[in-house]
C-alpha cells in the first residue's frame, strides 16, 4: 500500500499548524498512523506506559528525542521507543517530516 492509499483507508484525526496525523485502525492489536510534521515543528513528546512504539521515518530530516537523548533522523531509519519512555519528534528540515508510527492500541487511541 502506498501513502495515497493508505489515506483513502485511514482516517485523519488531527490537522493543525503543527501536523497531520492519519491513523489505520483496521487491525485488531496494532494501530498504524502516519505523521507528516511540518516545517520546523516538533511534536508536543508522550510516554505510553504500556505500549512500545516503533518509528518509520519514510520522508524529510529531524531528530527523534527518547528520555532525554537525541537522535538525528532520516528516511530509511526505523527507531524502536520502549513502553514508558517519553518521546518527541523535531522536524529540522526545509520541508514536512513524514514518520510510520506502529503501536499497540491502548485507550484513547485506536480503542
Amino acid at each position: 500500500m502506498n501513502i495515497g492509499e493508505y489515506k483513502q483507508l485511514a482516517s485523519l484525526i488531527r490537522d493543525t499548524d503543527v501536523y497531520k496525523v492519519y491513523d489505520l485502525t483496521q487491525l485488531n492489536q496494532l494501530n498504524v498512523s502516519l505523521t507528516e510534521l511540518h516545517i520546523h515543528k516538533s511534536t508536543s513528546g508522550h510516554a505510553h506506559d504500556a505500549a512500545d512504539e516503533v518509528y518509520f521515518f519514510i520522508d524529510g530530516v529531524g531528530t527523534i528525542e527518547i528520555d532525554g537523548e537525541k537522535f538525528k533522523v532520516k528516511p530509511g531509519d526505523m527507531i524502536t521507543v520502549p513502553g514508558g519512555k517519553f518521546h518527541k519528534v523535531y522536524n529540522e528540515g526545509d520541508k514536512d517530516l513524514n514518520f510510520w508510527t506502529v503501536f499497540e492500541k491502548y485507550e484513547g487511541r485506536g480503542k
